[in-house]
């Protein structure tokens, strides 16, 4: 983590309310990850103090109050405190609501002219920048209207001068709060085709059109469906080749309608501890080197293999708790890199 401040330093912000990405940037951080999320509310508690709601669940476009440990605590079972990072999703971890503000391009900033403008710079904007939606605006916050290809055709088809006022849009445009509800503006946006978005001052934060709603959600869903079919090929393979003892090892430390041998029944952590023979505990560590063994894998190198599925549990972890930015480039690598192992072990 970059920062952490002092005790005293969180202290003076007790019974203050800020953005959550404000509360964050106090210890330096842009989005929650496992990791940050631990050490921010290790920091937080050292401190005697929580949010409300909890930062690590709510909206990233939610404002959060810094209160007392005591006001919060009893808001969450102590059993949902403890349990494994990523390994179960108690009704406290959901995402209360997906926010437009959430989505990258309604933060991206806008490509806008003013009403002086002639409108020579605006279709030069359109043709050689990509903008398909371009604001006349004063001081991005005064809003007259939006020049589009459909209110350029509009303007040609009914023979009116080619001028900036002419070509825009000026009824019913599609404005919406960052604030506001996801689903609630889908309407709006699949009717008009796109929605410009303010922030709190009420200035233009950035366009949200339907390529920016189907790339969100392939960035969202696509981890999904690849950590679904790690999981499935994980199970087919260790459920094969190990036997119902070693799964029960792993499950020991769980209540007893856990332990039930079966390798539907575990969890991603498990798959770790089935195999990795550097682990912490002996009896595990030793039972994992004959694990090894009977999958029969001797073309893998078992080191790498142990910290590739570390690393896709780290971005489970991670998806497991609804950080509203896309995951980077280089998880999406990961979690594709191994998927075709596994393809290519299991079939």
């Amino acid at each position: 983590m970059n920062h952490r401040p002092s005790r005293q330093e969180l202290l003076g912000f007790k019974g203050s309310e800020l953005p959550l990405r404000e509360f964050l940037d106090l210890f330096g951080e842009r989005v929650r990850r496992p990791a940050n999320v631990y050490s921010i509310g290790q920091a937080m508690s050292d401190a005697g103090l929580a949010t409300l709601p909890d930062f690590a669940t709510c909206g990233m476009g939610d404002k959060v109050q810094v209160v007392a440990l005591v006001t919060a605590v009893p808001q969450a079972r102590q059993s949902e405190v403890d349990a494994p990072e990523g390994e179960s999703l108690p009704s406290s971890a959901l995402p209360r609501r997906l926010l437009i503000g959430d989505l990258p391009s309604a933060r991206a900033g806008v490509r806008s002219v003013s009403v002086n403008s002639a409108l020579s710079q605006v279709t030069y904007l359109m043709r050689h920048r990509g903008c398909d939606q371009v604001p006349v605006t004063t001081g991005m916050t005064t809003l007259h209207g939006v020049i589009t290809w459909r209110s350029l055709a509009l303007m040609y088809e009914r023979g009116k001068e080619p001028t900036l006022e002419n070509a825009m849009q000026q009824e019913s445009l599609p404005v919406a709060d960052g604030r506001q509800e996801f689903f609630a503006c889908l309407p709006e946006l699949i009717e008009q085709g796109y929605l410009l978005v303010r922030r709190d001052d009420a200035s233009l934060s950035g366009i949200v059109t339907h390529a920016h709603v189907i790339d969100r959600f392939k960035s969202a869903a696509y981890p999904f469906f690849l950590l679904g079919e790690i999981e499935s090929l994980l199970r087919r393979w260790l459920g094969t080749r190990l036997s119902e003892e070693a799964i029960l090892a792993v499950q020991a430390n769980k209540k007893a309608e856990l332990r039930t041998g079966k390798v539907g029944d575990l969890m991603f952590g498990d798959y770790v501890c089935l195999v990795d023979g550097e682990q912490r505990k002996t009896s595990l560590a030793q039972r994992a080197d004959l694990n090894w063994t009977a999958l029969q894998c001797d073309s893998l190198d078992r080191v790498q293999f142990v910290r590739h599925l570390q690393k896709v549990q780290e971005i489970r972890n991670r998806i497991a708790h609804f950080d509203a930015e896309p995951l980077p480039p280089e998880a999406m690598e990961e979690l594709t890199a191994f998927t075709a192992l596994l393809r290519d072990y299991v079939g």
